[in-house]
Formats: structure tokens, sequence, C-alpha cells
């Protein structure tokens, strides 16, 4: 399991249990030789490790990239720059290998993202939604399949729907986009405006996600600073000081 634990990152806690344990557990046994005795199960809830958020996003990318029934070629680039960003070359050589083994398999979604839900707090569970966004999107194009997918997965992690939109509005521009971040309506007072970038702000720092690491932190930058980029916009527009 060497390997295993390597490309993880360490601290796999609850991800070795469970559809997600079964799931990253039959692609090491096909990809690896040396992949060792099956780990069993624990019961026991642990803190969100680096580990845990990685096999819970292999597993939600593979759903999403199989949702319009092909796999292309920028989202395959795109969620290897982002390994290759956290944990170096060879390594992500190890992820990809389990990622297209993934996306041979059956995914049972409901429990996996079940599994994920009791055991990941809420920021995390943004950060996942807002990565699969971006593999979405790595080719350009909207996939119509592929955002339905996404809004199961995160119905299934208990994402409320105005977290959703504004998660969605960051990828999918139209002319309430901005609003749609802040999670305000268009016709929100200046007041309103301005709690809201305060709640906003608060809810996607990345100081959430600081758990998971140095490099996820700076992902979830990407978040906060689309939150500041709306406000900014909307009071440009609106011409509040």
């Amino acid at each position: 399991m060497s390997k295993f634990g390597k490309w993880l990152g360490g601290g796999l806690g609850w991800a070795m249990g469970g559809p997600v344990g079964a799931l990253i557990g039959f692609a090491l046994g096909a990809v690896f030789d040396d992949s060792g005795p099956a780990v069993k199960a624990s019961n026991t809830k642990y803190r969100t490790q680096r580990g845990d958020f990685s096999a819970s996003l292999i597993i939600l990318v593979a759903a999403v990239m199989k949702a319009d029934g092909q796999v292309m070629k920028a989202e395959l680039e795109y969620v290897k720059a982002f390994f290759v960003k956290h944990f170096g070359v060879e390594v992500t050589k190890e992820q990809m290998l389990l990622l297209r083994d993934i996306l041979g398999r059956d995914i049972p979604l409901y429990e996996v993202c079940t599994q994920i839900k009791g055991n990941m707090e809420y920021a995390s569970r943004l950060q996942l939604i807002h990565f699969l966004f971006g593999v979405s999107m790595a080719d350009g194009q909207v996939h119509d399949t592929e955002v339905k997918t996404i809004e199961q997965i995160a119905s299934f992690l208990n994402i409320n729907m105005a977290d959703f939109n504004s998660l969605k509005a960051m990828f999918y521009a139209d002319t309430d986009s901005d609003y749609k971040i802040l999670e305000i309506h268009n016709s929100a007072s200046e007041e309103e405006i301005k709690k809201a970038y305060k709640r906003m702000a608060v809810k996607f720092h990345p100081d959430k996600v600081s758990h998971l690491g140095e490099d996820y932190q700076k992902d979830a930058k990407e978040k906060f600073q689309k939150v500041q980029q709306a406000y900014e916009n909307i009071k440009k527009q609106r011409g509040i000081k």
C-alpha cells in the first residue's frame, strides 16, 4: 500500500472504508501488483485529511466526466494539471491510472456522496463542487449533462441551492452572475449587497480549508477572489463607494 499512501498525500482516515474505499480498492487492485491486503472499513469519523479529499475527488471527477458519455482530453489535462500541482509528476502518473480505471466502473453516486457528506465538513464539500465545475468547463463548453450531474452530487452532499448557484455562476456567466455569486437578487439594496459580500467572504475564505494543506488553500482563493470581483463589479455598476 506504499504507493497508495504516497499519492494520497497521507492521512486516509474514513476514505478507506465504505463505497469510496471499495472503488479505490478495486482500482488499486487493477493498477498495482503490490497493493497489499484490503483495509477494513472503520466506523470512526475523522477530520477531513488531504487523502480523504483526494480519494473523494477522484471518484466524483470520474462521475462528472462520464456524464455526457465521452471523456474529453481537455478534461483529463485539467485534472492532470491539478494533481501535478499538488503531488508532483510521478505521483500524478499513478493517480491518472486510478482515474482511468474508475472511469470504466459503475459509480454508486448516492452511496459515495452519502459517505463523503457524513465525514467531510461543509467547506471542503464546497471545494469539491468548485473543482468539479472547473472540470466541466475545461474544454470551454457547457455540457448540460455534466452540470446536471454536478447538481445531483451537490444535492447528495447536502449543498444548499444558494451556494450551488453561487459556485455555478463563477463558471457560467450571465447578466446576473455577480448577484448569484453573492447569493442575492439584482434588486438588492446597497446595504444588502454589503452584508452579502461580508457573509460570502467568510463562507469562502481560504482558511476554511487550511487543514487540507497549503496548495488546496491556494485553490480555495479562486472562490474567494470571485466573490471579491463580483462585489467590485456590482459596486462599479451601482456607483457604490
